[in-house]
C-alpha cells in the first residue's frame, strides 16, 4: 500500500446512471479532484461534465490517463468490459476501483488481482450494500445479539431494467445470466456478512414470458452457510417494487427496507406470545407513522441521498486512498461472490445463447412477413393474406397461441429493434408489412420498436431486394394543433412542427416515416406509405377514441362531443395495405385512409358506454378547463426541472383531424372501404350500435 496522499487525482470511466452517484460523493471530498471522465458516447460523457464542472472528457482510458495523469480511476462500465479496462488501467499506472460485479469470470478476477499484485497498485470493488445505511444498522443490531442466535436471512428484491433501446443486443438481452450477476452478487456478499462463509449454493432461474427480452427474470437462491440458511428472491414481475432484507434469530428479527431505509426490530416479549405480536405490531406501525414521512422529507431536501450505499462506497475508497491504508473491500472480497456465482450463470449463459440462436435456424421462401402480427392490425393482414394462399411469415417479440395454432405459418422470435433477427426474417420473403411499432412504454421502447424497427427494415429489404415494402404510418404525423379546419387533410399536409411536444409515438412515427420516405427518395426503395385513421373493428371497444386520454382508467373526453372522428375499419385498412402491395403504381406514394363517413366524439362514446356499461368511467371537461390543467402541470415541471406528460400543446393537439380528402387512395390504389363504418360499428358494437345509428340519420351509411 502506498503512503498518504494528500491530494487524490481520479478519472471516471463510463458515464452510465451509476457516474452521477460516484461524482456526487467524491465532488464533496476536499482531497479528490476529479480530472476527467471518458466514454465512447462523447455527448453523455460532456453532459455529464458539464452536471458536475468536470472540464476535461474524452471517448477513451488512453487519452483520459495520458492528459489528466490520475492516481485512480473508476470503472462503471458494463461488467463484460471491467476486466479489460481495469487490467488496462493497472497498466497504465492507476488504482482501480471498478463496480459490481467485478468480472464475468473467476479467470478474469484473478488476472485482475494477479496484475494489480505485480504493479504494486491498489484493487478494489464497489460492493456498495455494505454501505447502504439500514445494511450497517442490521449488521449492527445482529452483531449486538439483537435476534439471538441468526438462523436464518431472506432477501426479497424486484427490480426493472431500461428498455432496450434497439442496435445489436446488450449484454442484458444477450446474457442469460445478466440479472443474477447485476444483483445476485449483492445479496451473496451481505448473506456472508450475516450468516459467515457459504459453503454451498443452489441457483434456480426461469423465464416467465413477462419480459421478452431478459433470458431468466425470475431467480431463487438457497445458501447454506456458516451460521444459518440464506435465501434470497430476485424477480423482475414482483409488484409493488421490494427491496427487503430480514434477518430470523432465536429472540427476533430485524428487518431492513432499503427503499424506504427504515430498520425494524421485533424482539421476543415475555408473556402470551399473540399478545407480544400484536404490542410489538402497533409500536412498529406507530414509529413508522413517523419515521416514513421524515424520510421522504429528509430525501426531498437532499439530507437523505440518492443510492446511499453507491457514494458512501465510493468515499470510502477515496479515503482509504488518500489515508494510505487498505480499502474496505479488496479484490478477493470481489472475487468470492464470483466464484459462488459461476456454475449457474454458465448453465444460464448457455441456455440463453441456444435459445437465441435458434430463432435463426433457416426458413423456407416465403411471399410475406408481417411484423407486429400479434396486434389488432396485424393479425387481420395475416388472415387475410394466408386467405390468399400465400405462404406467410411473421416477426412478433414473443409467441402467442393464435399464431402457433395456424398451420405453415413461419414464425420468428426477436424483437424489432434487433438487426440481427430483422435480417432472418425478412431474407427469402417478396413482400414485407411492417405494421409493428412501439404503442406504449418510454421513450426507449419507442427507439427501438418504431425506429430501430423501421431501420431495420429499410436495411433488410435493401440488401435482399425486397419487391415490395408497404409500411404503416399513422395521422398522428401530420399537424394536428396549427392546421386550418376549413382545408381538406391530404397527404401533402403539413408534418407536426413540435414532435417531442406532442410525445414518443409521434415523435418516432414521424421520423420512421421520414427514414422510409428517404430511402424511396436517395435508393429506389420499392415502398408504399399508408396512413390509417384511427383504427375500429371488433376487439377494439376499449380504446380511446381521438380527442379522450385514458388516465388510472378514467377516460376524459376533452372539448366538444360535435367534432368528428377520423375512423377506419381494420378489414378495409388491410385491403388497403393488400391494393398497396399488388399494384405497382402506388410505389413511392402516400396514401391517407380514412373512411368518408364521419361519427362524432359523442356518438362513438354513447356506443361504447353502451356496450362496456358501468366497465366505462367517462368524464368530459371542456378545452379551457383541460388548458388550465395542463398550465399547471407545465408550471410544476418548470419548478422541478422535468418533462412532463401533460402541456398547452398537446391539448391543442388533441383536436381530432377532419374534413379529410382521399382522393388519392381512391383514383391510385382503387381503395374504397368495403366494410364501411355503419357494417363495421354494428359489428363492433353489436346490439348497440344500431339504436345510436338511428339516433343520426345519414353518419353511418355504408
Amino acid at each position: 500500500m502506498k503512503s498518504k496522499q494528500q491530494h487524490v487525482r481520479i478519472g471516471i470511466v463510463g458515464a452510465g446512471y451509476v457516474a452521477r452517484h460516484h461524482l456526487a460523493a467524491l465532488c464533496r471530498l476536499p482531497f479528490v479532484e476529479v480530472v476527467g471522465i471518458c466514454d465512447p458516447d462523447l455527448e453523455a460523457a460532456r453532459t455529464l461534465a458539464t452536471a458536475f464542472d468536470i472540464g476535461f472528457v474524452a471517448s477513451g482510458l488512453d487519452e483520459l490517463v495520458e492528459t489528466r495523469h490520475p492516481d485512480a480511476v473508476h470503472v462503471l462500465t458494463p461488467p463484460s468490459s471491467h476486466c479489460q479496462l481495469t487490467l488496462q488501467a493497472l497498466e497504465l499506472g492507476c488504482h482501480v476501483f471498478v463496480e459490481k460485479p467485478m468480472a464475468e469470470s473467476v479467470a478474469e478476477c484473478d488476472a485482475m488481482i494477479e496484475c494489480a499484485r505485480a504493479k504494486g497498485l491498489v484493487l478494489s470493488v464497489d460492493h456498495s450494500d455494505h454501505f447502504d445505511p439500514v445494511i450497517m444498522r442490521t449488521r449492527q443490531l445482529v452483531a449486538s445479539g439483537a435476534c439471538g442466535e441468526t438462523l436464518a436471512v431472506d432477501i426479497v428484491r424486484s427490480s426493472d431494467y431500461p428498455a432496450y433501446a434497439g442496435g445489436p443486443l446488450p449484454a442484458m438481452v444477450r446474457q442469460g445470466s445478466y440479472p443474477f450477476r447485476d444483483l445476485g452478487v449483492h445479496s451473496l456478499y451481505v448473506l456472508e456478512s450475516l450468516l459467515g462463509p457459504i459453503s454451498q449454493l443452489e441457483v434456480h432461474y426461469r423465464a416467465t414470458g413477462r419480459r421478452p427480452n431478459l433470458g431468466f427474470d425470475e431467480w431463487h437462491a438457497t445458501a447454506t452457510c456458516a451460521r444459518g440458511t440464506g435465501r434470497m428472491l430476485l424477480s423482475w414481475n414482483a409488484r409493488p417494487m421490494q427491496n427487503r432484507l430480514v434477518v430470523h434469530g432465536t429472540h427476533g428479527t430485524v428487518e431492513a427496507d432499503r427503499f424506504l431505509q427504515i430498520c425494524r426490530q421485533q424482539r421476543l416479549l415475555p408473556g402470551p406470545k399473540f399478545i407480544g405480536i400484536m404490542v410489538t405490531a402497533f409500536f412498529l406501525s406507530l414509529r413508522d407513522v413517523f419515521r416514513i414521512p421524515w424520510n421522504v422529507l429528509r430525501f426531498a431536501t437532499g439530507r437523505l441521498r440518492a443510492s446511499p450505499g453507491i457514494q458512501r462506497g465510493a468515499e470510502e475508497f477515496a479515503r482509504a486512498l488518500h489515508e494510505g491504508r487498505p480499502p474496505p473491500v479488496s479484490a478477493e472480497d470481489g472475487r468470492r461472490p464470483i466464484a459462488l456465482m459461476e456454475d449457474a450463470c454458465v448453465r444460464a449463459d448457455a441456455e440463453r445463447t441456444d435459445a437465441l440462436e435458434a430463432r435463426l435456424a433457416a426458413l423456407e421462401p416465403a411471399d410475406a412477413l408481417v411484423t407486429g402480427a400479434n396486434g389488432f392490425l396485424g393479425r387481420r393482414v395475416v388472415a387475410a393474406l394466408r386467405a390468399r394462399g400465400e405462404r406467410v411469415r411473421v416477426l412478433v417479440r414473443s409467441p402467442s397461441a393464435a399464431l402457433d395454432a395456424m398451420q405453415g405459418l413461419q414464425v420468428v422470435i426477436g424483437d424489432l429493434g434487433d438487426p440481427r433477427i430483422v435480417e432472418h426474417a425478412i431474407a427469402s420473403v417478396r413482400t414485407v408489412y411492417h405494421v409493428g411499432a412501439a404503442m406504449r412504454g418510454d421513450p426507449r421502447d419507442f427507439e427501438a420498436g418504431t425506429i430501430w424497427g423501421t431501420r431495420n427494415v429499410i436495411d433488410a429489404c435493401r440488401r435482399h431486394a425486397t419487391s415490395k415494402l408497404v409500411y404503416v404510418s399513422s395521422l398522428s404525423v401530420l399537424d394536428h394543433a396549427g392546421r386550418d379546419p376549413a382545408r381538406p387533410v391530404t397527404e401533402a399536409s403539413a408534418y407536426e412542427p413540435r414532435p417531442r411536444e406532442r410525445g414518443a409515438y409521434t415523435q418516432t412515427k414521424l421520423t420512421a416515416e421520414s427514414m422510409v420516405l428517404e430511402a424511396i427518395r436517395e435508393h429506389q426503395l420499392p415502398a408504399t406509405i399508408l396512413r390509417p385513421g384511427q383504427i375500429v373493428g371488433p376487439g377494439a371497444e376499449q380504446v380511446t377514441p381521438n380527442g379522450t386520454l385514458a388516465i388510472a382508467g378514467l377516460w376524459i373526453a376533452v372539448g366538444a362531443r360535435a367534432q368528428t372522428l377520423p375512423l377506419v375499419h381494420v378489414d378495409d385498412v388491410v385491403d388497403g395495405l393488400l391494393l398497396a402491395a399488388d399494384n405497382p403504381a402506388a410505389t413511392g406514394q402516400v396514401f391517407n385512409l380514412v373512411d368518408p363517413h364521419t361519427v362524432t366524439q359523442g356518438e362513438y362514446l354513447d356506443m361504447v358506454k353502451g356496450k362496456l356499461g358501468s366497465r366505462l368511467r367517462l368524464v368530459r371537461l371542456p378545452t379551457f378547463a383541460f388548458m388550465g390543467l395542463a398550465t399547471g402541470v407545465e408550471l410544476l415541471g418548470w419548478m422541478l426541472r422535468r418533462g412532463v406528460p401533460l402541456t398547452r400543446y398537446r391539448v391543442r393537439s388533441l383536436r381530432p383531424l377532419a374534413n379529410f380528402d382521399i382522393n388519392a387512395a381512391r383514383t391510385t390504389l382503387s381503395w374504397q372501404p368495403r366494410i364501411g363504418l355503419r357494417r363495421g360499428l354494428e359489428a363492433m358494437f353489436a346490439e348497440h350500435a344500431a339504436p345510436a345509428a338511428k339516433a343520426i340519420p345519414g353518419t353511418l351509411d355504408a
